[in-house]
C-alpha cells in the first residue's frame, strides 16, 4: 500500500531542520512505500535542483526511525517520559479536506486517541503511534497532519552582570562565546549549550536553587531509588558537591540565591547556561557510592538522550564491568568527562577517568599552574580551573560571618557546621574552653558571647559544647596563627561560631575582654560555596563541550573531544604531557577551529 508520506519522511530525516514542526503536507505528485515495503516512485516534473530540505527527504523510510522523528517533533520523546507516552508516539493536528469527513468511529478504530476537537477549523488533535498515524495519513479525507506542537511562556531575556563571570569562566573563554560585547546579556544566536543534554552523575543537586531551576529537566536517585535526585535523604541534606558541579555548567544569568559579601549580586553563571540539565544521584550524604549505581546511572543517561555525562567522582582501582559500561556509552555516541582525582601529582589517574575513551580532566589554578592535588598520567586529556571555584551549593548551607566588638567590625570566618543567627551580648573570656567551668563568673544562663583560644588539644566541638553548657549563645574562636583558619565543628546542631585572626584575638584580650564589653556575632546562611578539586575542573570541560556541540550539532562525540584537545592552550612542556594533557580547555578557540 502506497501512502502520501514524502513530507513525513523529510521530517524524519531533517530532525528539526528546515520546516521544523511540519510533519505532513499534501504532495499529490509524490508517493513512498508503506510499512509493507515496495518501491514508490516520485512523479511529476523535477526540473530544478532539490533544495536543502528536499535533498534529505529520502534518507530513511524505516518505520522505527520515522516513529522516533514523529515523537521528537511532537515533544513526546524527551527524558523522563513514561512507557505509555512512548507507545502513544506523537500528538498531531489532523486537518480535513474541504467538504470531506472521516467515517464515524474511524479514529477510534485506528487506535488513535482524540485530544481536542476543533470543528470550526475542520481539525482534530489526536495522539497515536507511527503506524496508527501512517494509516490515517493514507485516508483521502485527510489534507494534512501537523505537529500539535508545544507552546511555552516567552521568558524575559536573561540579564545579569559581568560580575557573575567567575575567574574560571573567563579562563576557559566562555563569556567570549556568548557575551562577546561584555554587556552581561547573552548574545542573540550565540552558542549557549542549548539542545544539549548534560547528565551530572554525582551526589544529586538542590533543585530549589535559583541558579538551577531553569536548566533542570529531571533525573533519578540510585541511592534512595526514586525519581527525586535531590542531594538529601529523609530530609537531611548532603554537602552540595553535585549542586556545585551542576551550577558550574548550567547556572543562570541574574538568578541569584542568598549570597555573602564575596558573591556578586547576580550570583554566578555557568559555562553553558543554555544546556538541558539532568541529575543522577549515585553518592550518599557522605559522598560515597557504589560502582553498580554508577553503571546504572550511565545507562539511565544514555536512555534519556544525554549527549554528555559529567562524572566528578572516581576510585583508585579498575572495574571490568564499569569499563564495559563506559565503552558502551562511548560507542553509543556519548561524551564521558571525568575527574582525574585529588590524590596528588605522583598518583596515576583515578577511574573512570583512566579508561580509554574518557575525557580525563586535571585541575589548574588561576595562573595555569597544576594543582598540587591533581592526579596525572598519560591518559590525561585536558585541564581546567579547579582552585577556589565559586559556584552554587545547597540552599542555606553556605556561611557568612559578621563580628562587631565594642562598635568596631572585625574580620571573621564561620566554622564549618556553624549554626546561623545573630547574637549580641557581653563577651566573656573562656580560655581554652576545656571544661564546663571555663567561663568563670562571667557565665550567665541569660546568654553571652564566649571567647575561646584555639589549642590545648581540645576539639573545637568540645570547646563549643563546654561553653554552651555554661550559657553561651555564640562563640568567637581566636586563632593562634595569622589568618582566620579553616576550622570544622563536625556534624551536629551548633550555635553561631566564628574564628578571628591572632591579631584580632590579641586586640580582644586587650580591650573588650578586659573591660567586659559587648560583642555581636552574626552567621548568615548563603547559597554558594568556594571549593577546589578536579571535581570542580571537570564541569568546566563538560560545559565547553556543550557550547561546541550546540554550535555544531552534527558533530560526533569524538569530533567534539578532538576539537577541545586540538584548541587547548598548551601548558607545561611543549605538546601533550602527563601533567596537563593537551592543555587548558578554550571555548572560543575550539569554536574558531570548528569554523565558528
Amino acid at each position: 500500500m502506497k501512502m502520501r508520506l514524502a513530507a513525513l519522511l523529510a521530517a524524519a530525516a531533517v530532525m528539526g531542520g528546515c520546516g521544523e514542526g511540519l510533519i505532513l503536507l499534501p504532495m499529490p505528485d509524490a508517493t513512498v512505500p508503506g510499512p509493507s515495503g515496495g518501491a514508490g516512485t516520485p512523479t511529476g516534473p523535477r526540473d530544478e535542483a532539490p533544495g536543502p530540505c528536499e535533498a534529505q527527504a529520502a534518507v530513511s523510510t524505516h518505520p522505527e526511525a520515522l516513529s522516533r522523528a514523529l515523537r521528537e517533533a511532537a515533544g513526546d520523546a524527551g527524558p523522563g517520559k513514561g512507557a505509555k507516552q512512548e507507545a502513544e508516539g506523537a500528538r498531531m493536528l489532523v486537518r480535513l479536506r474541504r467538504g470531506a469527513a472521516l467515517p464515524s468511529g474511524q479514529l477510534e478504530r485506528l487506535g488513535l486517541q482524540v485530544r481536542r476537537e476543533l470543528p470550526a477549523h475542520a481539525s482534530v488533535a489526536v495522539s497515536g503511534s507511527f503506524r496508527q498515524l501512517a494509516a490515517l495519513a493514507g485516508d483521502p479525507a485527510v489534507e494534512a497532519l501537523e505537529v500539535d506542537r508545544k507552546v511555552r511562556a516567552l521568558a524575559p531575556v536573561p540579564v545579569g552582570s559581568v560580575a557573575e563571570y567567575t575567574p574560571g569562566l573567563k579562563q576557559v573563554q566562555a563569556p567570549a562565546v556568548w557575551d562577546a560585547n561584555g554587556d552581561g546579556v547573552l548574545d542573540t544566536g550565540a552558542p549557549t549549550g542549548s539542545t544539549i543534554r548534560v547528565c551530572v552523575i554525582d551526589s544529586g543537586i538542590d533543585p530549589r536553587h535559583p541558579e538551577l531551576r531553569t536548566a533542570y529537566r529531571g533525573g533519578w536517585d540510585f541511592v534512595d531509588d526514586d525519581g527525586d535526585p535531590s542531594d538529601q535523604t529523609d530530609g537531611v541534606w548532603g554537602g552540595g558537591h553535585g549542586t556545585h558541579v551542576a551550577a558550574t555548567i548550567a547556572a543562570q544569568l541574574g538568578e541569584a540565591g542568598a549570597r555573602d559579601a564575596r558573591t556578586p549580586e547576580g550570583g554566578v553563571v555557568g559555562v553553558a547556561p543554555g544546556v538541558e540539565l539532568y541529575a543522577v544521584r549515585v553518592l550518599d550524604l557522605q559522598g560515597e557510592g557504589m560502582t553498580s549505581d554508577t553503571i546504572a546511572a550511565l545507562r539511565w543517561c544514555r536512555e534519556h538522550g544525554a549527549h554528555i555525562a559529567s562524572m566528578s567522582l572516581g576510585a583508585d582501582s579498575e572495574s571490568a564491568t564499569e569499563r564495559a559500561a563506559i565503552d558502551e556509552a562511548v560507542r553509543g555516541g556519548m561524551l564521558v568527562v571525568a575527574a582525574a582525582g585529588n590524590g596528588g601529582n605522583d598518583k596515576p589517574l583515578a577511574y573512570p577517568a583512566a579508561y580509554p575513551g574518557v575525557v580525563a580532566v586535571g585541575a589548574v589554578d588561576s595562573r595555569g599552574g597544576l594543582g598540587s592535588f591533581s592526579q596525572t598520567g598519560e591518559g590525561l586529556s585536558l585541564v581546567a580551573p579547579g582552585m577556589n571555584v565559586l559556584s552554587a551549593s545547597i540552599v542555606g548551607s553556605g556561611r557568612e560571618a559578621r563580628v562587631e566588638v565594642g562598635g568596631q567590625a572585625a574580620t571573621s570566618r564561620p566554622l564549618s557546621g556553624s549554626g546561623v543567627g545573630a547574637v549580641t551580648g557581653q563577651v566573656v573570656d573562656c580560655g581554652l574552653g576545656g571544661d564546663k567551668a571555663s567561663c568563670g563568673a562571667g557565665a550567665t544562663c541569660g546568654g553571652f558571647v564566649a571567647y575561646v583560644d584555639r589549642g590545648g588539644d581540645i576539639l573545637f566541638a568540645d570547646k563549643v559544647r563546654n561553653v554552651r553548657a555554661q550559657g553561651a549563645t555564640a562563640v568567637i574562636v581566636g586563632n593562634s596563627e595569622d589568618g582566620l583558619g579553616a576550622f570544622d565543628l563536625g556534624e551536629g546542631s551548633w550555635i553561631p561560631t566564628v574564628s578571628v585572626s591572632r591579631r584580632t584575638a590579641e586586640a580582644l584580650k586587650a580591650g573588650a575582654l578586659r573591660q567586659g564589653g559587648q560583642a555581636t556575632v552574626e552567621v548568615l546562611g548563603t547559597d554558594y560555596a568556594t571549593l577546589s578539586g578536579t571535581s570542580m575542573a571537570t564541569p568546566h570541560v563538560s560545559g565547553v563541550a556543550a557550547l561546541v556541540w550546540s554550535a555544531h550539532p552534527a558533530l560526533s562525540a569524538s569530533q567534539v573531544r578532538a576539537l577541545l584537545e586540538q584548541s587547548a592552550k598548551d601548558l607545561g612542556p611543549a605538546g601533550r604531557d602527563a601533567e596537563y594533557g593537551s592543555g587548558l580547555v578554550q571555548a572560543a578557540e575550539a569554536l574558531r577551529l570548528a569554523g565558528g
